[in-house]
């Protein structure tokens, strides 16, 4: 043997070595990050597709909450983490799209330091609205805050949230212009809004549901492009006169960017075969949201997509937080 056939030797049965290990992932437990506390929305939605996605992978499906930072922390501890596909998270729009547009000095670039699987779920936003405002729907509402410039008043969840961010693109797009109340979360801005303390409010579908129905509030419409099956009454805003509104709030898991491409494959096989579950179905549909599936390259996509919109959304309304 020639001594100099000895390095591509070497190479050849390294990458031998590591698609044999390929092949038998999963060899152990995988986790989700979750960058939020136990309880909201994005817990919530790891916690329905953990038990499927144990019994597709055949290895346990843990959650690991890493709250803080507005979901930035456990975003960035994800794309750090070993490329070995052990480590996931289910990243969302505050951490892939909106966190991005607001601080362009994070610790993560999420377009350049993940890779993704799949699109999991879509949770509405709805536009509520006191009663005592005179307005029936979108068109009336836009009539209004034309009339009464800088005196409509609009709640959010705090400053930089998707509530908030909802607002000042429904206003971009209607040429509309509201007073901005920030508040220490969608609860008590429910309450003002509630009391007449505040006009309206972008809030997702599942926290404001139950006032939507006992008629404390007034839905007008819903963010995403299509109705939301648990409110099938509520128009969207495309369907009221403004074409190709969407704000509502995503998830999708995705691992760090170097993670080999057949541990992504089996991970979304995985995923899409747990999406498709009635039993996921149906419990997405008991706190308001859509299953979603996609190709590795759709979220891709869609994130870059996503990111566009919310930072002209930033910049043009010049959100600027610390």
């Amino acid at each position: 043997m020639n001594s100099r056939d000895l390095p591509l030797i070497f190479a050849a049965s390294l990458l031998a070595a590591a698609s044999v290990a390929h092949a038998a992932y999963p060899e152990r437990a995988i986790r989700i990050i979750v960058p939020y506390p136990p309880g909201g929305n994005i817990d919530i939605t790891a916690r329905a597709i953990a038990p499927g996605l144990t019994e597709a992978l055949g290895q346990q499906v843990v959650i690991d909450n890493r709250g803080g930072a507005g979901g930035t922390i456990g975003a960035e501890l994800a794309a750090k983490a070993p490329p070995d596909g052990y480590t996931t998270v289910l990243g969302s729009t505050g951490t892939l799209t909106t966190a991005p547009a607001l601080y362009p000095r994070l610790g993560y670039d999420p377009v350049r330091d993940f890779a993704t699987t799949s699109l999991v779920s879509s949770v509405p936003l709805v536009m509520v609205i006191h009663p005592s405002v005179p307005a029936k729907n979108v068109k009336e509402f836009i009539a209004i805050a034309k009339s009464r410039p800088g005196r409509i008043t609009m709640a959010s969840a705090g400053s930089g949230t998707t509530n908030h961010l909802s607002g000042e693109l429904f206003q971009s797009a209607t040429g509309t212009k509201m007073i901005h109340i920030p508040y220490k979360g969608s609860g008590p801005a429910l309450v003002d809004l509630m009391g007449g303390q505040v006009d309206v409010h972008f809030d997702q579908l599942s926290s404001a549901i139950g006032f939507i129905q006992s008629d404390k509030l007034r839905a007008i419409a819903v963010t995403t492009l299509k109705r939301s099956a648990q409110m099938p009454a509520i128009p969207t805003m495309n369907e009221s006169g403004l074409p190709g509104f969407d704000a509502s709030t995503f998830t999708g898991i995705v691992l760090p960017a170097a993670t080999p491409r057949d541990v992504v494959m089996k991970l979304h096989a995985a995923l899409i075969k747990v999406l498709r579950l009635k039993a996921t179905r149906d419990s997405f549909a008991r706190f308001g949201a859509d299953v979603l599936e996609s190709t590795p390259e759709e979220f891709s996509r869609f994130i870059r997509d996503d990111l566009a919109k919310w930072s002209k959304v930033v910049r043009e309304a010049g959100i600027k937080l610390e």
